[in-house]
């Protein structure tokens, strides 16, 4: 009996998939557990595995936008019809946002021309490309790959359908120096700046499915939660010492963010009201302390989690940051290593930014924004002298906490991280 195969919810805040490439032709072999395609989500591009052993008899989506359990294939015993099994489930099942795509007279399009969810009408659309066409075909996987090896897609052979370049292809691809061109090519000259709109001044590019998501949940998180600002200086001397001989013994060389992850999860214990979620009609107070870790990546921002991060330790808090962030630049989190967090820590120290203020990171009642250590003048003791301070600032959603019980959050993260010895005992 042929199977469905539909676009499964691979996140919890997934609500449709982008195939960016299929990695199994139509009549080929297919075992559970194999691998058929590659979908982008709202969080990481991810592999698409059988459930079912048999022949895949039809593609029904090559490329494009499927809502949650939209048809996107058929799997069953070679010669089997699967046209009436497509129809009988075809009913009532979601369309997926490029046109028309089973009528295999009118392929998709490829990636960079595909538009998000709702596109307008285009007009003078070019014809589609014919399949001997000298342009390469390559998934949006490959070609970011392929850009960021500076591979030219022109020499790599597909193994895709049609010749297509996919993700394998660049990670076996070898160099020949037949390749290699013989010279730099000539540098473009200038445009002179222009406002007529022919696209020679600007460039369109596609949202992803991580930006879409991205922009929906803090749009929703800065407009729906009315946030307040807490700012505080803090004096980093005795953390900096602390920190060089930490690393003396520590078995992984220690950085300020793990301090601060830490100091943060520490002081969390002690003030759980900003450990806590808003719930619509309740106010939940988390009893375990999961820290999320903002991690910058190309297309956004990923929040791998480190859960019970107030019962770990530095050298533990290090390598799984470590580890975690490897994985979100390269998009191979999974949906449980990004969930369950209760309080959210974005660092831009590390760019030079001194202070700013950070969108709450729903289910968060509030997020903290690091920003880097610099030498400044303090007064201590009735003298002038030299200083190490750091400005942290709180954002809180004020139908949770309230001014003082933030305050009191920060003061705490002051005091343990002015004094690290307090987070050791």
């Amino acid at each position: 009996m042929a199977e469905i195969i539909r676009m499964p919810r691979m996140s919890d805040t997934m609500e449709e998939g982008n195939l960016v490439g299929w990695l199994k032709k139509e009549g080929e072999t297919v075992e559970a557990g194999e691998t058929l395609a590659e979908v982008e989500t709202d969080k990481a591009t991810m592999e698409l595995d059988s459930y079912f052993d048999g022949v895949l008899l039809h593609i029904a989506i090559k490329e494009g936008t499927v809502p949650i359990n939209g048809i996107i294939a058929v799997i069953g015993e070679k010669g089997e019809d699967w046209k009436a099994a497509l129809a009988a489930a075809d009913e009532g099942t979601p369309s997926a946002a490029s046109p028309e795509p089973a009528k295999e007279a009118a392929p998709a399009p490829s990636a960079p021309e595909q538009v998000a969810a709702n596109p307008a009408p285009v007009q003078n659309e070019p014809a589609p490309v014919a399949s001997n066409d000298s342009r390469v075909k390559a998934s949006p996987l490959a070609k970011s790959m392929a850009k960021e090896k500076g591979i030219d897609l022109a020499t790599v052979d597909g193994s895709g359908e049609n010749g297509r370049v996919i993700k394998r292809d660049i990670e076996n691809y070898k160099a020949s120096p037949a390749s290699a061109p013989a010279s730099e090519p000539a540098a473009p000259s200038v445009m002179p700046f222009t406002m007529n709109g022919t696209g020679d001044d600007f460039e369109d590019v596609a949202v992803s499915q991580m930006r879409k998501v991205i922009a929906r949940r803090l749009g929703e998180s800065k407009f729906g939660a009315p946030h307040f600002y807490l700012t505080v200086e803090i004096n980093m001397g005795k953390a900096v010492k602390t920190r060089a001989k930490l690393n003396e013994i520590s078995p992984v060389k220690l950085s300020y963010n793990d301090l601060v992850v830490k100091a943060a999860a520490v002081s969390l214990r002690q003030h759980p009201t900003i450990n806590s979620s808003w719930m619509g009609d309740k106010i939940r107070i988390n009893k375990n302390i999961n820290i999320g870790v903002a991690v910058a990546v190309e297309e956004g921002l990923l929040v791998p989690v480190i859960n019970h991060a107030d019962m770990k330790s530095l050298s533990q808090i290090n390598v799984e940051v470590k580890e975690l962030a490897g994985k979100a630049k390269i998009k191979k989190l999974q949906p449980d290593e990004m969930s369950g967090n209760t309080f959210t820590i974005s660092n831009l120290g590390m760019f030079g930014i001194e202070e700013f203020t950070a969108i709450i990171n729903p289910p968060d009642a509030c997020i903290l924004a690091v920003g880097g250590i610099n030498d400044k003048a303090i007064v201590k003791n009735g003298k002038v002298v030299a200083g190490k301070i750091m400005k942290v600032t709180l954002s809180c959603d004020h139908r949770v906490v309230d001014g003082a019980s933030g305050a009191k959050f920060l003061n705490t993260f002051k005091q343990i991280l002015e004094d690290p010895i307090g987070m050791l005992v």
